[in-house]
């Protein structure tokens, strides 16, 4: 007779191996499903220029800010002096009456306004105008001058108490931008960390590519470019046109205004600056500084601006290109017109 043995159950060891085996094939069969795929150099090209493009709105914000900021801190300055003298002026008139006073005094007599406008509150007394009938002569000019200087203190302190809190706003706006910017960039280099050497380098030779393409200048370096050789629009623009080819390789920095290093409207309005002619600091502001023109318009050393939001500022070089200041990791050299999306060119008088 056959015997009917059961089969001997696996071990607990054996089990509990089995059961981590399953559980961790599981688990990398599910980290493979979820895993973010590599970016291609193509998307992470696109992101990077897009946090660029973030930055440079970012950063031209920041230096409106900055801007604001500086003419505030002067403004708030300036109001304060105003006031400290007009208190000086207003201490001397009361020590003038105070003389008065005492002239009358020694004399016989006072008049009881100007005893009670001395021994008490002045300032609830001068605001009571029908006293001032009670004084008469000097006495009642000098008193008059006293509580206009009063008034003009008053909305002297209240003015520059506005520009203080003004000024505490933009500086705090400035704060948020220059973390913005920073973010930004961080973004920037970290995704083209992810790319190998290789990969940045191809990167680079293809915008060195793409920027020179049209230039002229056969595929080379993109601070030569074939120009042509029509005139500058006046001889301002033409040294302020000249001053920035002197900075051609110079390095993109956001925020900087040279002479070592430049952003977009730091490179335009150093240049401008050292024609002897003041322009706004900002791309935006520099849009309004001039007469407008199209692009048929452009002549060598007008402002070109950039993109819907007017972010970006260069120079108008001719022939089709500009001379800019582009972005981080490229410096000042000349572009095709046609790489970024033209909005209007800007003559300064």
């Amino acid at each position: 007779m056959a015997s009917h043995r059961r089969p001997k159950p696996p071990s607990r060891t054996r089990v509990t191996v089995l059961t981590a085996t399953a559980a961790a094939a599981v688990a990398l069969t599910s980290q493979a499903a979820n895993a973010a795929p590599t970016p291609s150099k193509a998307d992470v090209k696109e992101k990077v220029d897009k946090l660029y493009e973030d930055a440079e709105k970012a950063t031209e914000k920041a230096n409106g800010a900055e801007e604001a900021q500086d003419k505030l801190e002067k403004q708030v300055g300036a109001l304060q002096d105003k006031v400290a003298r007009g208190q000086e002026e207003l201490n001397e008139m009361r020590d003038g009456l105070g003389l008065m006073a005492s002239s009358q005094y020694r004399t016989g007599g006072i008049d009881p306004a100007l005893q009670l406008f001395l021994s008490s509150d002045p300032d609830s007394y001068l605001e009571k105008a029908s006293t001032l009938d009670q004084v008469s002569g000097k006495q009642a000019e000098s008193l008059k001058r006293i509580q206009d200087k009063q008034r003009t203190l008053a909305q002297q302190r209240q003015e520059a108490q506005g520009k203080v809190k003004d000024l505490a706003d933009t500086r705090k706006v400035l704060t948020e931008k220059k973390k913005e910017v920073q973010g930004k960039l961080s973004a920037a280099q970290k995704l083209l960390n992810s790319l190998t050497e290789k990969e940045r380098a191809d990167l680079a030779k293809a915008e060195e590519e793409r920027a020179s393409r049209g230039s002229g200048s056969g595929g080379g370096s993109s601070s030569r470019a074939d120009l042509g050789d029509a005139p500058a629009s006046s001889s301002r623009a033409g040294a302020a046109f000249a001053a920035a080819q002197g900075k051609i390789g110079t390095p993109y920095v956001y925020g900087a205004s040279g002479p070592s290093s430049f952003d977009c409207s730091g490179l335009t309005s150093w240049a401008y600056a050292q024609a002897g002619v003041s322009i706004p600091r900002t791309s935006e502001a520099q849009a309004n500084a001039g007469s407008r023109l199209s692009q048929g318009q452009l002549q060598k050393g007008d402002l070109v601006i950039f993109y819907g939001d007017l972010h970006h500022v260069g120079f108008y070089a001719g022939n089709g290109q500009v001379l800019h200041a582009p972005k981080p990791g490229a410096s000042v050299r000349y572009e095709a017109i046609g790489n970024m999306p033209f909005q209007f060119g800007v003559r300064i008088a």
